[in-house]
C-alpha cells in the first residue's frame, strides 16, 4: 500500500501550477482513500447500526468530511452557497466521543448510502472547482485562503483513521476483509524481552517549526529542562501485556486511577477491547477480521489500561514505572536521530499506510537503539493537551482544539500504522479523552521526575472574563486601560514618598498590583471574590491568563494574555493576592504606603465603617487613593450606608461631600478629583462606557 501522496505537502516554496496540480492530487488521493475504508463495510446496514454506544453510526462520518469543506468554504468565502443545506446540517457537528457517563441518545433521520455518496461527489467537484479557479500567486500559509483548503484535506485523513477504529469495533458480520487493506504478515514472530535504553538530559523547543500544514495547538513554542530518564527498548508488547492481564491487574482496583476504575466498571474491563477470547485462545480483533493472537505486536489500550500497567510494573519491578510526558517523548525522538525528513521517507516506520494495514512486530523498525519510536501505534503520554505560549485559533476552526484543553484530554505522540498526512509529523499533537480507543499503545519509562501540569483551561464565566479583558486585553475607544491608568496616577502622586508596600483593595484579577509592583518593593491585592483572586493568583504563578469572549450570542472568541507581553513577568514575585472583606480585614494587613480602592465604595456593605477604620492600615503621611463611578444600588449596598447621591435637609448630598466627612478625621485631601474613564467589552458590539472619580487623601493623624 506504498502512497508517496499520504505525505503531507511543504509549503516552503513559492507557490505555482505546479503546488496547485499536487494540492488537487493530495485532495483526490484522500477522498479515494476515504472511500476505499467505507468499501469496508459489507452492507447498507453496517452504516446506520452504531460501532459502539458512544458515537454516532459509520453513516455521520462518511457524510460529515465533505460537510466540514462547505461550511468552511463558505465561511472563508470561497463558495457562496451549499450543496445540501440539509445534509450540512446533519452531519455538521458530534464528531467528539461523548462521555461514557453522558450518552446521547438522539434519534436522526438519516439519508441513505447512495444519497450520502451522490452528496460526496458533489462536493468533491465544488471543491475540484475551488482550486482550478482560486488564485496562487503568493506563498501558502495560516492567512491564505488556500489554508482552508488544506485543512479540510488533512481534516479528512484524521477521520480516516478515527472511522477505521469504529469500523474495528463494529460487529464482524458488518465488515469484510480487502485486498486494498492487507494486514502484515509476521503475526507469529517471538516477542521480544524489553529492555531499558538511558535517554540523557536535554533541553529541547516545543513548537511547529516544519513548513507543513499545522493545526493551532502546534504552534506557538515551549522551552522545556527534560531530566534524564530511561525508556522501555521496545513498545510494550500483547505478551508483555499478558503478563498483567493474568496477574489479575484488571480486577485489582489498586492499580488503576479513580477515573480509570469508574471508566473499567462501566465498560465490564477484563482485557484490551481488541482481545477476544475463543475457545481458551487469544485473537486480536483488527479493522475487518480476527486473527490469532500475534503476541510481538504492540498492545493496543486506552489510557487508564496503560497507566494501571504502569502501576502493575511499578510493584513488580520496584521502580518508578509511568508513562513519558509530551516533553518527554520529544527527547526520545531527539535520542533516536529522526527527523521529518527521516521519518516521511518510504519504509522508516509503520506508518503512512506504507506497508500492510494492521500494526506488526515491536522490533521490526529500528529508530537508533529504540524501536517504534514513531509509527506501528500511537503512544499514550501523561500530558492532558495544552497550549503553547503564543497559541491562537484559527479563526475559521476555532472548535478545533480548545475543547480538549480541559484536563480530560491526553496527548498521543507519533502516529499509527494509518497515520498520514500531518498525524505523522513530529510537530502534530492530537489528544483523545482518556477512555478513547485508537490504534494506540504506550511506551513506559523509569523516573522519578514528577509529572509537570499545565494550565489549558480557558475561562468561560462570563464577568470572569470580562473582567481578564478589562485588565489585561485590547483598549477600545482610544482609552487607557483603567488598572494601568490608576497606577500612573497613583506613582505620580506619591513623588518624594515611600514606596516600599502597597494594598490593592477590590483589585479584581489583579492588574493594578502588577502595575503598582513595578514601583513598590511588595503589593498585596484583595478582593471578596474568590473567582477574580484564582484568576490572579494563576497570573503571577504561571504568567497567563486564558479566557472567551463572547462575540454574539453563544459565539465566543480565545484570548491569551501573558505578564510578558505586558512588561509585568518580572515583578509578578513582589505580589500576592487573598480573598477578603475590605469592611472586616485581618490585623496583618496593615503598615501600607498605598492603598488603591478601586471602585469598590460603592459595592460594599458598609463603606462607613470602611472608612472609618482604614487609616489604621496606612502608614502616617500614606496617601489612600479612592476611585468609584458612585453607582450606588441598594442590592450592593443598604440606603442608609451610602455616602451620597441622595438629598438631606433639601439639599443635595455627593459621594464627594460624604468621602471628606467620613475621611476628614484621619485624612486631607491633597488632590483635585480627577475623572478617569474606563471601557468594560461585553460582546464586540456593546461596551460599557463609564467614568469614575478619582480622589487622593494624605493620612494625617
Amino acid at each position: 500500500m506504498t502512497q508517496l501522496l499520504n505525505r503531507t505537502i511543504l509549503l516552503n516554496q513559492t507557490s505555482t501550477e505546479a503546488l496547485r496540480d499536487q494540492i488537487r492530487a493530495y485532495f483526490h488521493q484522500t477522498a479515494d482513500l476515504y472511500e476505499s475504508l467505507f468499501k469496508l463495510l459489507s452492507c447498507d446496514e453496517a452504516y446506520f447500526v452504531k460501532p459502539i454506544a458512544l458515537r454516532h453510526p459509520l453513516i455521520f462520518y462518511y457524510g460529515h468530511t465533505n460537510t466540514f469543506f462547505v461550511n468552511k468554504l463558505i465561511l472563508a468565502g470561497l463558495m457562496t452557497e451549499r450543496v445540501n443545506p440539509e445534509m450540512e446540517s446533519m452531519f455538521a457537528v458530534g464528531v467528539d466521543e461523548m462521555g461514557w457517563d453522558d450518552v446521547n441518545e438522539k434519534n436522526y433521520d438519516w439519508p441513505s448510502v447512495d444519497a450520502v455518496k451522490a452528496y460526496r461527489q458533489q462536493v468533491r467537484a465544488e471543491v475540484d472547482r475551488v482550486i482550478d479557479s482560486l488564485p496562487i500567486n503568493e506563498v501558502i500559509d495560516w492567512e491564505s485562503p488556500w489554508w482552508i483548503i488544506l485543512m479540510g484535506i488533512e481534516h479528512e485523513r484524521i477521520h480516516i483513521e478515527t472511522s477505521s477504529v469504529l469500523i474495528r469495533q463494529h460487529d464482524l458480520k458488518y465488515v469484510k476483509p480487502s485486498v486494498d487493506w492487507p494486514i502484515n504478515l509476521d503475526q507469529q514472530s517471538t516477542p521480544p524481552t524489553n529492555s531499558f535504553v538511558d535517554i540523557p538530559a536535554r533541553q529541547m523547543t516545543l513548537g511547529k517549526q516544519d513548513a507543513a500544514y499545522g493545526w493551532d495547538n502546534e504552534y506557538g513554542s515551549l522551552i522545556k529542562d527534560c531530566l534524564a530518564f530511561r525508556a522501555a527498548k521496545h513498545l510494550c508488547s500483547n505478551a508483555e501485556y499478558l503478563d498483567f492481564v493474568e496477574a489479575g491487574g484488571y480486577a485489582n482496583d489498586a492499580y488503576w486511577q479513580e477515573e480509570g476504575l469508574a471508566w473499567r466498571q462501566y465498560a465490564l474491563a477484563a482485557h484490551p477491547t481488541f482481545w477476544v477470547k475463543q475457545g481458551g485462545e487469544w485473537k486480536l480483533r483488527l479493522i475487518a477480521e480476527e486473527i490469532n493472537m500475534p503476541w510481538s505486536w504492540p498492545a493496543e489500550v486506552n489510557y487508564h489500561e496503560a497507566k494501571a500497567f504502569c502501576h502493575w510494573k511499578s510493584e513488580q519491578s520496584g521502580l518508578p514505572v509511568r508513562l513519558p510526558t509530551e516533553a518527554e517523548w520529544y527527547s526520545i525522538y531527539e535520542h533516536a536521530g529522526l527527523s521529518d525528513a527521516i521519518v516521511t521517507a518510504e519504509h522508516q516506520a509503520n506508518l503512512f499506510l506504507d506497508g500492510e494495514a494492521s500494526s506488526c512486530s515491536v522490533d521490526k523498525f529500528a529508530h537508533g537503539d529504540l524501536f517504534d519510536v514513531v509509527g506501528n501505534v500511537w503512544q499514550w503520554t501523561e500530558t492532558p493537551i495544552f497550549p503553547f505560549d503564543g497559541f491562537k485559533v484559527h479563526p475559521i476552526y476555532d472548535d478545533f482544539t480548545t475543547p480538549t484543553y480541559d484536563g480530560r484530554h491526553n496527548l498521543i505522540k507519533g502516529g499509527s500504522w494509518i497515520s498520514t498526512g500531518n498525524e505523522a509529523l513530529k510537530s502534530a499533537r492530537y489528544a483523545f479523552r482518556r477512555h478513547f480507543f485508537q490504534h494506540a499503545g504506550f511506551r513506559y519509562i523509569v523516573t522519578d521526575t514528577p509529572i509537570e501540569e499545565h494550565s489549558s483551561h480557558y475561562e468561560n464565566d462570563k464577568q470572569l472574563s470580562e473582567y481578564a479583558e478589562f485588565h489585561y486585553g485590547d483598549t477600545y475607544y482610544g482609552v487607557q486601560n483603567f488598572p494601568k491608568a490608576l497606577s500612573d496616577l497613583a506613582v505620580e502622586v506619591m513623588q518624594g514618598q515611600p514606596l516600599k508596600t502597597a494594598l490593592d483593595l477590590g483589585c479584581a484579577t489583579g492588574r493594578a498590583s502588577f502595575e503598582l509592583a513595578k514601583h513598590f518593593d511588595h503589593v498585596t491585592g484583595i478582593d471578596f471574590s474568590a473567582r477574580f483572586i484564582g484568576l490572579a493568583l494563576k497570573l503571577a504563578q504561571q504568567g497567563v491568563v486564558r479566557y472567551t469572549m463572547t462575540t454574539e450570542g453563544d459565539l465566543v472568541s480565545y484570548q491569551e494574555r501573558t505578564l510578558a507581553s505586558l512588561d509585568l513577568e518580572d515583578v509578578a514575585h513582589k505580589v500576592e493576592f487573598w480573598q477578603g472583606d475590605a469592611c472586616n480585614l485581618k490585623p496583618n494587613f496593615t503598615g501600607y504606603d498605598l492603598i488603591l480602592a478601586a471602585n469598590l465604595i460603592d459595592r460594599l456593605y458598609s463603606p462607613r465603617q470602611f472608612l472609618k477604620t482604614i487609616h489604621e492600615r496606612l502608614n502616617l503621611g500614606g496617601i489612600l487613593m479612592i476611585t468609584s463611578p458612585y453607582t450606588w444600588l441598594e442590592e450592593h449596598t443598604p440606603r442608609e450606608e451610602w455616602l451620597g447621591g441622595f438629598k438631606k435637609d433639601g439639599e443635595n448630598v455627593t459621594t464627594l461631600d460624604g468621602l471628606k466627612a467620613a475621611l476628614g478625621p484621619h485624612f486631607t485631601l491633597v488632590k483635585a478629583p480627577v475623572k478617569v474613564p474606563f471601557v468594560i467589552r461585553e460582546t464586540q458590539h456593546k461596551f460599557q462606557h463609564t467614568l469614575s472619580e478619582v480622589t487622593f487623601w494624605k493620612r494625617v493623624r
